[in-house]
């Protein structure tokens, strides 16, 4: 699975630091970041959002059910 994470980081001047992860499950993505966050980031992080990447192909729309 592919996962997009979002690190909130930098105090009262938010930066954000943005990943796409290859794992088997969301622990798997977890301890990847993990592993490869900067140290800037690890000094200042403040939150963490991390999601499945959704293939826009597969994705399903209102109103497409073919009527």
């Amino acid at each position: 699975m592919h996962f997009q994470a979002t690190v909130r980081y930098g105090g009262s001047r938010s930066r954000y630091h943005m990943e796409t992860l290859r794992a088997d499950d969301l622990r798997g993505a977890l301890l990847s970041l993990a592993d490869g966050l900067p140290d800037e980031v690890l000094a200042d992080g403040d939150l963490i959002e991390i999601r499945p990447v959704v293939d826009p192909e597969a994705r399903e729309y209102m109103g497409d059910d073919g009527g």
